[in-house]
C-alpha cells in the first residue's frame, strides 16, 4: 500500500482517489511509496515500463536524471534528518515523473517529501509536476546549504583555535573530514543531475520552471565548491596540528638530548667511583665525597658552557 496518494488539481487542491488507476481526474496523480513495501515491486512492474520500474525499486542508487519517452527518471539525495542517524548518510528519493503522473519512492523518511505531503493534506499541493520538482529540489538544496554552512562554522572554530599552538587537535576533526567526503560523494552527481534536469527542453518542464531549476542547480554547484574548500581547509587544520605536535615532540626530545649530554659524563664518574674494590682514592679521606660532588658540579657547568659554545643550546 502507498504511504499516500493524491489527485492534485490546477489550484493546488487535492483529493484522495477512490480508485486504483495509475492516473486520475486531476492535473496529475501523486503516488508515494516506501521501498520496503512488499507490494511495490509487483505494482510498478504491472503499471510501468521495466526501465522506470527498475529504477524505482533498485536497492542502491546514486543521483541521476534521464529522459524516458515523455517523462523523467530522477533520483535525488537529501540530508538525513532522521533521529539518531548521521546527517551525511544522505537519504534518497526515487522518482518517475510524467505529465499526469508522479511516483516517489523512499527508503528512509525524507523530510522534504513529508513537508509536501502535509501541504497536499492542507489543500496546498504544487499544482503541476514541474512545480512539485521545483519545491522538492528547493527544499533538498536548502537543507544541504544549511548543513554545509554548519560545517563551515565548525571549520572556522578549528582555524581560530590554531592561534594557540598548544591547543590539542579537536577529536571531532577526523569525523567532520569524513562527513565532508561522504557529502561530496553524493552532491557532485546530484549537481550534474540537476543541471541536466534544468536543461531538458520538454513540455513537462516549462520555461519558468527551467529558470528556477537552473538556480537550484547553481546552488548545488556552490555547495559542492564549498565542500571542496572545506575539505582543503580541514586538511590544512589537521596538518598544522600535526606540525605543532611534531614541533613540541622535537622540542622535548631536544631538551632530553641536552640533559643526556650533560649527565652522561656525570653518570660515568658515579659509576666509576661506585665500584667496590680496593685502591679507590679518597676512601679514608673525610672530605672525599664533598670534593667529588663539587667536581661533578663543576664538570656539569663546563659541559653546559661547552654546549653553549657550540650553539647546541
Amino acid at each position: 500500500m502507498p504511504i499516500c496518494v493524491f489527485d492534485i488539481f490546477a489550484d493546488g487542491t487535492t483529493q484522495v482517489p477512490a480508485d486504483t488507476k495509475l492516473t486520475g481526474p486531476g492535473i496529475y496523480r501523486w503516488w508515494h511509496f516506501d521501498l520496503a513495501d512488499p507490494m511495490l515491486d509487483p505494482w510498478v512492474r504491472e503499471h510501468l515500463h521495466e526501465i522506470p520500474a527498475g529504477s524505482l525499486i533498485q536497492k542502491q542508487t546514486r543521483p541521476r536524471c534521464d529522459r524516458f519517452e515523455g517523462g523523467l527518471i530522477l533520483n535525488l539525495r537529501g540530508i538525513n534528518m532522521n533521529e539518531g542517524q548521521d546527517a551525511d548518510e544522505m537519504v534518497s528519493v526515487r522518482m518517475y515523473v510524467d505529465s499526469d503522473l508522479l511516483i516517489t519512492v523512499r527508503r528512509k523518511k525524507v523530510f522534504a517529501i513529508d513537508a509536501i505531503r502535509r501541504d497536499a493534506e492542507a489543500q496546498k499541493a504544487p499544482p503541476s509536476p514541474a512545480e512539485f520538482l521545483e519545491e522538492l529540489v528547493g527544499r533538498l538544496t536548502q537543507r544541504v546549504q544549511e548543513h554545509v554552512a554548519g560545517l563551515d562554522e565548525q571549520a572556522e572554530f578549528f582555524e581560530d583555535d590554531l592561534e594557540d599552538k598548544n591547543t590539542p587537535m579537536p577529536h571531532e576533526l577526523p569525523e567532520i573530514r569524513r562527513s565532508v567526503i561522504r557529502l561530496r560523494r553524493y552532491l557532485d552527481p546530484q549537481r550534474v543531475a540537476l543541471t541536466k534536469l534544468a536543461a531538458f527542453d520538454i513540455p513537462l518542464i516549462p520555461d519558468d520552471s527551467q529558470l528556477e531549476l537552473r538556480e537550484q542547480a547553481n546552488s548545488a554547484l556552490i555547495a559542492v565548491e564549498e565542500l571542496d574548500e572545506l575539505r582543503d581547509r580541514l586538511v590544512s587544520v589537521q596538518e598544522e596540528h600535526d606540525a605543532n605536535t611534531a614541533q613540541r615532540q622535537a622540542r622535548h626530545g631536544y631538551v632530553l638530548s641536552v640533559a643526556a649530554a650533560i649527565f652522561l659524563p656525570l653518570g660515568f664518574l658515579t659509576g666509576l667511583f661506585g665500584v667496590n674494590v680496593g685502591g679507590m682514592p679518597g676512601v679514608d679521606h673525610p672530605w672525599a665525597f664533598a670534593i667529588l660532588c663539587l667536581g661533578m658540579v663543576g664538570l656539569a657547568l663546563l659541559m653546559f658552557l661547552a654546549l653553549k659554545l657550540v650553539r647546541w643550546i
